[in-house]
């Protein structure tokens, strides 16, 4: 992590010099090493039971997007509360509205699909920190509102299509998808989803059926299931990421006083300019 100071009288304070591009620190494993994800190239998928420690890692990740230099946040949570104390630095806040979610996601697609356009023309496969491009991060809190609750069947249906095309495309083009659900079941996880997401974390379940639905089937039976997660242990995990076998993680755990306070201080790193040394004119065009 890099900080940038200012080296004059004229220079626009900023904060940490985070970039989405960096790994994220999400907390430790079960030896107390650091756990990093380079969540840009290959979205993320978490589920578990209620309290089992899946918002503390959404919002890890919504932390460090928010303190990160040329990052927009497209946020989905129905029930408004966790990711609330964001929802004054995002692009797009949806709540229970399943049209706007919708509409939202189209958009979305037509971004994504513009940047691969922009990349053919540049004989490229993928972006990089240089393009100068923002980086769009979609998170949503409870998949299984937007799946199986709100809306009509149709409507349901057209949501989880439009979200399938979004995780296959945005990993590409700056536009990386995380995703968590209570409900870890084939009607809100189907495999076909599922096996988009290169990152998958499953917090405590009930079953070993439900932990293999997140982490992919046989891996409870090689002894790799949240069910074995004691209900008092919040925060703890099996991550799948790289190496390709899941490990025992305890994510790392912000009070919501930490998360209003990195939240107001985002909010402050990416207001517009008051000096008055910097007209709009000039603003606009270092923007």
């Amino acid at each position: 992590m890099t900080t940038t100071i200012p080296t004059t009288a004229d220079a626009v304070p900023v904060g940490p010099g985070l970039s989405m591009f960096d790994p994220i620190f999400i907390g430790i494993d079960e030896f107390g090493q650091p756990v990093y994800l380079d969540v840009i190239y290959r979205n993320l998928l978490t589920a578990g039971e209620p309290g089992g420690g899946k918002s503390g890692l959404i919002n890890n990740i919504c932390g460090h997007a928010a303190l990160c230099d040329n990052t927009r946040l497209v946020l989905f949570d129905a029930k408004l509360v966790e990711l609330g104390p964001w929802r004054d630095l995002a692009d797009a806040f949806i709540g229970p509205d399943i049209d706007q979610g919708i509409e939202v996601l189209r958009r979305l697609l037509v971004v994504a699909t513009n940047r691969y356009t922009w990349l053919l023309a540049n004989r490229r496969r993928k972006l990089a920190p240089g393009d100068g491009m923002s980086v769009i991060v979609t998170i949503i809190d409870e998949l299984a509102m937007y799946s199986t609750v709100l809306g009509t069947k149709t409507q349901q249906e057209e949501f989880s299509s439009l979200l399938r095309g979004l995780v296959s495309l945005g990993r590409a083009c700056g536009m990386p998808v995380v995703a968590a659900t209570q409900r870890p079941s084939w009607d809100i996880i189907p495999a076909s989803l599922r096996d988009l997401f290169g990152y998958r974390a499953a917090f405590r379940c009930t079953s070993l059926n439900s932990s293999n639905i997140i982490l992919g089937q046989g891996w409870a039976e090689q002894g790799y299931t949240a069910s074995d997660i004691s209900p008092t242990n919040q925060g703890a995990a099996y991550l799948l990421a790289e190496g390709g076998v899941p490990r025992r993680i305890k994510a790392a755990y912000l009070t919501d006083t930490d998360i209003y306070n990195i939240a107001d201080y985002a909010a402050w790193t990416r207001r517009p300019t008051g000096n008055p040394s910097i007209n709009p004119t000039d603003w606009e065009m270092a923007a």
